[in-house]
């Protein structure tokens, strides 16, 4: 679908010199004199490498549409994470650099949402938050639950977490997907 320069927001994929590529920030530029510019900062979506370039306002570019589909995650290889897609059951395999730091946070049967293009997948969004388990963790020091600060603990998938000091070895804590921050203590 071609679109306006002036019209690209933030967020919107295109394809420009045959790659594909995410919108990061459009300023439009009024020169003295001369015509207004369009200026896109963009990243390759495949790559990740940033570009800057100038359109002129009333230039087009090819807007790409990517598919959004839910995804169950199944397990891991060598050839990367498989997922199967919840209604056509259509199994797919995505390269652990692609879903980045947050697949540490991958659990069996987890519902995952995965962005392609062309059959190919570019983005793999977690849940907001996962549930684990504490495996190690310092002892609770006595008087110490009144303090702010925070001691490492190890959860059951092998991440580093900063947990508040009363949590013990054991405890079951929300963890946010994606920085692995604390959230809570597990209800239930």
């Amino acid at each position: 679908m071609k679109v306006t320069a002036i019209t690209l927001r933030a967020g919107n994929v295109i394809e420009y010199n045959g790659k594909l590529c995410v919108v990061l920030k459009n300023d439009i530029i009024q020169p003295g004199k001369g015509a207004s510019v369009a200026q896109v900062e963009m990243r390759d979506l495949r790559t990740g490498n940033k570009d800057n370039v100038r359109f002129r306002t009333q230039e087009t570019v090819e807007r790409a549409r990517l598919e959004q589909e839910d995804y169950q995650y199944l397990y891991e290889d060598e050839d990367g994470c498989h997922f199967m897609n919840t209604e056509s059951y259509e199994q797919i395999a995505v390269k652990k650099d692609v879903i980045g730091e947050p697949a540490v946070f991958l659990q069996e049967g987890m519902i995952c949402v995965i962005e392609t293009f062309e059959a190919e997948p570019l983005s793999v969004t977690l849940p907001d938050s996962v549930t684990l388990e504490i495996t190690e963790a310092e002892p609770v020091i006595k008087g110490q639950t009144a303090t702010t600060s925070y001691k490492p603990a190890i959860l059951e998938n092998g991440a580093k977490v900063m947990v508040p000091p009363h949590i013990e070895t054991g405890t079951r804590v929300v963890v946010k997907t994606a920085d692995g921050t604390y959230v809570e203590r597990a209800k239930g």
